[in-house]
């Protein structure tokens, strides 16, 4: 070879290279023939020079032949599927530099972005596609994909076709690897599919489409691409319509080829396609070749149908979905006692079969059935969990996936019972599964399913396994497949919460990988797992606390600022991960949260106002579509923005209140309370201009609560006009909603109403109720903070109101007391109300009989002040035909809610008491709890009269206090209140008792831990008796400190969940006084007594200055002699508020504390101070309790511990507002009635 003419060929200049590719196209043999023996020289001497030439003609020839041909021979030099003549190999690309390779791959995207000739266009995007089916499986090529989704949303039509193109080549040759990115690809076949203007664009997608649902192993995921066929339908249908029938048949070709690979894809809506194609092939003005094709797509169908597998996975088919509904439906409606019969006798036979299918199927029901069968199945626990832990092992990853599905949907129906009772042996099989490499969707499962496990478990049972966990989702976070990632950045993200402080130790090992995927996982491809660590980080960030997250949250916050900042498409996750984060960061940070409000104000605002976007697709755009096809194609852009509103919607009264409080604490920077009002101004409009135009029942009740707890923050701030809009935007909410309710009345009178359509009315009609009730909280606020200044408004919105809010506004303005002539006219039409049932008086299911109960008891006790005799006796008689009518529930809820001075209607007690005391034998736990808080209220109120009746009162709170099941989550709510009254029948009569004995049976059931509400008052009332020395509290010498010490210790360590500041303050000074007069043997029995987490808790707290309690300057056990003064109450130091109302995910609950380590036995260290074994207690007639009994620990979720407290009626609220209304007004110094803490068995929504 001509060494000058080698040289010219690899030089600078393309020319003479140029002129070799021609040459290879030369038609006389012996020309061509000289040109490839150099080209084949160049490529075994110089592949380097080669590609890159190729590459650089490919961008800058000016002719078509040249760049068509250097990209046909580029792609068969770069691709292992080509092979060459020669001897030498062809497949150049490992020969390749580093360098080479990273500059060829630069290029090809760059001349993919340049080319305009569609026929080059096509062969560069195959040059791409086989290049990428080598590179990518090895992520070798990072940035192809990131790349490709931009392209395909360009506005650039040949770019959109191109990117297309390369994935459709891509779903034949490594399918597999574009499954984490299913939901972004359904989302760009239909918006190509149904939005491009192009045909070309259309028709790409359409092929693309295809191919990718063709590559899908799985039944499930192809069914998730259902909705994307009448748009490929309709890709045919709009190309015939044009004219363009040359598309229409490559459309038709392309789903020939659909037919026959995968025609179940096409049941769902085979009448539909098949009319269409009947259609086609009869219309005579067609072209002869798109007639036949479209005859062959039906011929097509008919063999592929009898070819096509019946047995498919059953876990993947439509069947295996509708079985899995029945499941769930039928065990709902008929309950465990039907169903667990049955599934008892059938599943075991399924596991113990051969085949793995069946195996699969029992674990499936039994996860399908576990929330309507709960209770029965967690009589069975071990049965239930030993079946599903064999199939951990099973030889089938299927049957493992299915088995961990299961351990999962457990954890959520059965827990707590699960996670307390099979902690030990569930943990550690779901650890093992992670390690299952060769199925990256059992890993993934495996990691949800410690999410699932921990959300329902405590710090106390995850703390010994977080080690072993947490070691195994980092490693998952190194080496996972993106799917594997994600879910074991969730389950990092729950554990953290779950664990909370415990998770410290974990902190520095996890947040830099948290903080390296927030940073580097920026590709399009990777949204989701970035979106996911910032969930991570923000709720690692809460369970670790500020001090140790600081220094990284300021990393963490930047990165969220310059996302903020940046343009994200409308649905990419990373926004609502991201308005979740700033809400706990500002949680989190409090103070230090500040700075960046004027950086998160402005987005959640603008989500706050977005409208939801919903596409239809109605039948009556094409006339090949059935009307009878109502289906509707939803994108998740709908789900997305209902979420963030909600979000947004949480996260602006925490805003709010974290600048009211930085002011008022001096610590916003220089910032007064203008500021507030100017943040204010700019929340309560966006607020209520989103409110207006939100469709959603739900979003508004949520928009509705978070405007409430706004006005709550503000109060005065807000002026006339700003009071106007609300009071307007309620007008329109309550019309908006009277309007749909009365829709809804009249579908219930169509011919075609049916029980289902009834159920989904009646689901609707609740979400009003809920909306209704936040309209009723909404009203109560405004009347409150504004009183005589709100009576105006209220005057407009009484017509808004119907005659059920009208009647009880009017009820709760009761009694009248100054006009005593008023007053017995207005008490005897109430009377004459009662008498005849009237219905609004009375409320839905008798709602406010407490109410008139407590009038009548008042008006009754001002004797013949406030009615006349006549009017007094008849009020006398329908109390007693109350007392034969009301449920027991209902009754002992309504002695529960009167004011003290009505209680001390002296002439009824012995009436109402009996009912009390047989209620607390009730089967109903509710019945129970409300009638032993009765007991409580008359045993504090009651005085003499309550007395002769403390002995029975104590035999039945010693009969619930027994109870076997007495600490079970349907029961702890009770026994806290039995506790509670107990310990106040110590305090208000403990002349009439044995306190010897009585006092320390109500201290060993200490701490009680889940009505918050009375472990406050019963923690307070403990310590207040330590402090006064209670000589039967302490014992005889000192014997039942370190129990005290105990309850301090359980206390304390729970926060702020058992005692408020100022007790737990107290409890401190007293801690570290019986420190100093303890005997030490027996201050390190105590201290061994404790859980670990108490003694840090109790070694933390005591080790620390605390603020002064405001107690009395000689209070301490009598042992403490020598003991410093306590402060005066002028040196009480003002408590701090928190920054942010923290709320609270679960309570920390303990372990159970040991009945032998608290010393009740003869057992321990030291016996001096410890009951006698086997003691029984002799309370009044035969009392016993069963001190045993008293330590069990007790599981329950805070949200339904706190819910019937919670749970009051709007309607009733929003009147009591009225009430206090005219309590200002009127300036009565008489306390009006007034709502009690616990009100569930008639405020109930």
């Amino acid at each position: 070879m001509d060494q000058n003419q080698l040289q010219a060929i690899l030089g600078s200049d393309l020319g003479p290279f140029q002129a070799l590719i021609s040459q290879l196209m030369a038609t006389a043999n012996d020309q061509r023939s000289h040109a490839e023996s150099i080209f084949n020289f160049v490529r075994d001497q110089h592949p380097d020079n080669l590609a890159l030439k190729l590459a650089h003609l490919l961008q800058s020839s000016t002719l078509i032949e040249i760049r068509a041909m250097s990209a046909i021979l580029l792609r068969k030099q770069l691709t292992s599927s080509s092979s060459s003549g020669d001897s030498q190999p062809a497949y150049l690309w490992p020969r390749l530099t580093s360098q080479t390779q990273l500059e060829l791959k630069s290029m090809l995207l760059s001349s993919v972005q340049r080319e305009e000739v569609k026929s080059i266009s096509k062969k560069l995007c195959d040059t791409v596609s086989e290049l990428a089916s080598n590179l990518l499986p090895d992520n070798a090529w990072p940035e192809l994909l990131p790349f490709m989704f931009q392209a395909v949303t360009s506005e650039n039509a040949r770019l959109q076709e191109s990117s297309l193109l390369i994935f459709s080549q891509l779903a034949q040759y490594i399918g597999d690897l574009l499954l984490p990115h299913l939901q972004t690809l359904h989302d760009v076949f239909l918006q190509s599919l149904t939005h491009s203007s192009s045909a070309d664009v259309r028709i790409a997608s359409l092929g693309a489409s295809i191919n990718f649902i063709q590559c899908l192993a799985l039944a499930s995921d192809r069914d998730k691409f259902q909705d994307l066929l009448p748009a490929m339908m309709r890709t045919l249908t709009e190309s015939l319509n044009s004219g363009q029938e040359a598309t229409a048949q490559e459309a038709l070709e392309l789903l020939i080829e659909l037919a026959g690979t995968e025609p179940r894809f096409l049941r769902r809506q085979l009448p539909d396609v098949i009319g269409a194609m009947l259609q086609i092939a009869e219309a005579d003005g067609l072209e002869e070749g798109t007639r036949h094709l479209a005859v062959e797509f039906v011929i097509t169908l008919a063999e592929a149908r009898e070819r096509s597998v019946e047995d498919e996975d059953a876990g993947e088919t439509s069947n295996y979905s509708v079985g899995q509904e029945c499941l769930d439906r039928i065990s709902i409606a008929l309950g465990g006692n039907t169903i667990v019969p049955v599934a008892s006798e059938l599943l075991p036979a399924y596991l113990a079969a051969p085949e793995w299918q069946k195996h699969h199927a029992a674990l499936i029901t039994l996860a399908q059935i576990a929330e309507g069968c709960s209770k029965v199945m967690i009589k069975n626990l071990e049965q239930v969990v030993n079946m599903v832990l064999n199939s951990f092992q099973d030889p089938h990853p299927r049957v493992r996936w299915a088995a961990i599905n299961a351990i999962g949907q457990l954890s959520t129906d059965l827990g707590p019972d699960l996670q307390v009772q099979y902690h030990q042996r569930v943990l550690p099989a779901l650890a093992s599964a992670m390690d299952d490499f060769q199925n990256p969707r059992v890993q993934a499962h495996a990691a949800s399913a410690v999410l699932n496990f921990s959300e329902n478990c405590t710090p106390d049972i995850l703390t010994p396994y977080l080690d072993g966990i947490v070691s195994k989702l980092l490693v998952l976070l190194q080496n996972g497949k993106q799917m594997v990632q994600e879910g074991a950045l969730t389950a990092l993200a729950s554990v953290a919460d779950s664990s909370q402080e415990h998770f410290q130790k974990y902190y520095d090992a996890v947040m830099p990988y948290l903080k390296a995927i927030l940073m580097n996982a920026t590709d399009k491809s990777n949204r989701m797992l970035r979106a996911k660590s910032m969930e991570c980080i923000s709720l690692v960030g809460m369970a670790v606390g500020k001090e140790k997250f600081r220094d990284d949250a300021k990393q963490v916050m930047e990165v969220l600022m310059s996302l903020q900042g940046s343009q994200m498409e409308a649905d990419d996750p990373i926004t609502s991960y991201m308005l979740q984060a700033w809400a706990r960061l500002c949680k989190c940070l409090g103070q230090d949260f500040l700075p960046y409000m004027s950086v998160v104000m402005p987005p959640l605002l603008q989500s706050a106002h977005l409208k939801p976007d919903v596409t239809i697709t109605s039948a009556d755009s094409d006339d090949d579509i059935d009307e009878s096809d109502d289906e509707r194609y939803i994108t998740f852009l709908t789900e997305f923005n209902l979420m963030m509103k909600v979000v947004c919607n949480q996260t602006m009264p925490e805003l709010l209140r974290s600048a009211k409080l930085a002011v008022e604490k001096g610590q916003a920077q220089g910032r007064d309370g203008s500021y507030v009002k100017q943040l204010s101004d700019y929340i309560i409009p966006g607020l209520v201009e989103a409110l207006h135009k939100e469709p959603e029942t739900e979003i508004c009740a949520s928009m509705l609560d978070s405007l409430n707890e706004c006005i709550q923050l503000s109060g005065p701030l807000l002026d006339e006009a700003q009071v106007r809009s609300i009071v307007d935007e309620i007008k329109h909410v309550i019309t908006a909603s009277t309007t749909r309710k009365r829709e809804r009345s009249e579908r219930t009178k169509a011919e075609d109403f049916d029980a289902e359509e009834g159920e989904l009315l009646e689901e609707e009609n609740e979400q009003e109720e809920e909306l209704f009730d936040q309209v009723g909280d909404c009203l109560g606020t405004l009347i409150k903070t504004f009183k005589a200044s709100f009576l105006p408004f209220f005057d407009e919105l009484s017509v808004y109101i119907t005659p059920m809010w009208i009647v009880p506004a009017w009820l709760s303005c009761l009694p009248i007391k100054s006009d005593l002539i008023e007053a017995k006219i207005v008490h005897e039409q109430l009377c004459s109300m009662v008498e005849r049932s009237d219905r609004e008086l009375l409320g839905p299911n008798n709602q406010f009989l407490p109410k008139i109960v407590a009038v009548f008891a008042e008006v009754l006790c001002a004797g013949k002040d406030l009615a006349t005799e006549q009017t007094a006796s008849r009020m006398i008689n329908l109390l007693r035909q109350l007392q034969q009518t009301m449920p027991p529930a209902v009754l002992a809820s309504t002695i529960s809610s009167l004011q003290p001075q009505q209680q001390l209607a002296l002439q009824y007690y012995d009436t109402y008491l009996p009912f009390l005391l047989e209620a607390c034998n009730d089967a109903n736990p509710d019945v129970r709890q409300a009638a032993v808080y009765g007991i409580g209220v008359c045993a504090e109120f009651g005085g003499s009269v309550f007395r002769p009746l403390v002995g029975e009162a104590l035999s039945r709170l010693n009969n619930l206090l027994r109870r076997p099941d007495a600490q079970n989550a349907d029961n702890i709510m009770a026994y806290d209140n039995a506790v509670s009254a107990l310990g106040k029948i110590c305090l208000f009569h403990r002349d009439g008792i044995d306190a010897s004995q009585i006092v320390p049976a109500w201290l060993s059931c200490l701490p009680i831990k889940s009505d918050l509400i009375e472990a406050k008052i019963v923690h307070e009332q403990l310590c207040s008796m330590v402090e006064r020395s209670d000589r039967e509290l302490l014992g005889p010498n000192n014997q039942f400190l370190p129990k005290i010490v105990a309850v301090f210790a359980e206390v304390l360590c729970a926060g702020k969940d058992l005692a408020t500041e100022q007790t737990a303050s107290r409890m401190i000074n007293l801690l570290r006084q019986l420190q100093q007069t303890m005997p030490p043997a027996v201050l390190a029995s105590t201290i061994s007594s404790l859980q670990p987490q108490q003694q840090l808790a109790l070694h933390c707290k005591s080790s620390h200055r605390p603020s002064t309690p405001n107690v009395p300057k000689n209070a301490g056990p009598s042992t403490c002699t020598g003991a410093s003064t306590v402060a005066s109450d002028d040196d009480e130091k003002k408590k701090e508020e928190s920054l942010i109302d923290e709320e609270v995910y679960r309570p920390c609950f303990v372990n159970e504390v040991d009945h032998d380590q608290l010393g009740f036995s003869n057992s321990g260290s030291d016996g001096s101070w410890a009951f006698e074994s086997g003691l029984e207690i002799p309370f009044f007639d035969g009392l016993e309790l069963n001190t045993s009994d008293c330590f069990q620990e007790t599981i329950a979720s805070e949200l339904d511990v706190m819910k019937v407290e919670r749970q009051i009626s709007a309607s009733l609220y929003a009147m009591n507002g009225v009430q206090e209304y005219l309590d200002a007004v009127n300036d009565s110094s008489d306390s009006l009635w007034d709502l009690p803490p616990l009100y569930h068995s008639l405020c109930r929504s």
